[in-house]
């Protein structure tokens, strides 16, 4: 089996293709710049680059391209590509907080449910890496500053570890679920919750504090974010602070074996290197 990995250097593409080497199947790292002799050159936005890439290939790991409020228009024509190349099982990564039935992803939903022979979506909540990782705003805030910003209020989130998503995604690759999976970690927490586990971990206090959304997502495009996309992320913000991101399932145990790690273990990890 020879798998194509999109998004293979990022937070789960990475642990993907280690996930799927050990299992004995061959990742192929999809990247724009390829540089090691597992990279395959693809681009999302060119598709004179994807038939080279599908070569040989069985399954594909996808991600979508990055700040890209309409992902359908490259990512749908790819999965026809790939169809009529003989790939046969596809998982897509999305979003807990993605209706499976809106716009842009959710016709990449839509797309895979209706034509591909094995698939799988996978819906994450929100990744615990974004607040011990210093390549992200809010972990590299509560690294510098002992202290961070959110416009979801009091709301909970189901926050899970990246490398469970991957084992995931590994799992369902190999034994696709044809069905689209919420997955969690095993508590929802908020986040002054959140900044009180890190507090701990670090054994010094780190502040956690609530900001208008329109101040928030003025934060973001002042970073350099495209104002849709920092329009489209507020939405969400004010999605959790309404509840939609409270909840747990226990789709990373039933698909891996093995219960999700918790915030606690992760902070531990990460600060602790």
């Amino acid at each position: 089996m020879r798998a194509l990995v999109t998004g293979g250097t990022g937070k789960t593409g990475s642990a993907v293709a280690r996930g799927l080497r050990a299992r004995g199947v061959t990742a192929a790292i999809a990247s724009r710049h390829p540089r090691d002799p597992d990279h395959v050159r693809f681009d999302w936005a060119d598709p004179s680059s994807h038939d080279s890439a599908l070569k040989d290939v069985d399954a594909v790991y996808m991600v979508a391209p990055a700040l890209v409020t309409d992902p359908d228009r490259l990512m749908v024509p790819f999965i026809d590509r790939a169809l009529a190349r003989g790939v046969e099982r596809f998982v897509l990564l999305s979003s807990s907080a993605l209706d499976a039935r809106a716009p842009g992803l959710g016709a990449v939903h839509a797309a895979l449910q209706a034509r591909a022979p094995a698939w799988t979506v996978l819906r994450p909540s929100w990744f615990m890496q974004n607040l011990v990782d210093p390549q992200h705003a809010l972990g590299r805030a509560i690294r510098s500053e002992r202290a961070f910003v959110s416009a979801s209020g009091h709301g909970r989130i189901g926050f899970i570890d990246a490398e469970d998503i991957a084992a995931v995604a590994v799992a369902t690759l190999l034994a696709p679920a044809d069905a689209d999976l919420i997955l969690t970690g095993p508590e929802a927490l908020s986040y002054d919750d959140a900044a009180a586990i890190l507090s701990d971990v670090l054994g010094e206090p780190v502040v956690h504090r609530a900001i208008p959304v329109d101040e928030w997502c003025a934060r973001l495009v002042a970073a350099g974010m495209p104002a849709d996309y920092a329009a489209m992320l507020g939405a969400l913000e004010q999605a959790i602070a309404g509840g939609a991101e409270d909840r747990v399932t226990d789709e990373v145990l039933r698909r891996t074996g093995r219960p999700p790690r918790s915030l606690r273990a992760v902070a531990r990890a990460a600060f602790a290197s």
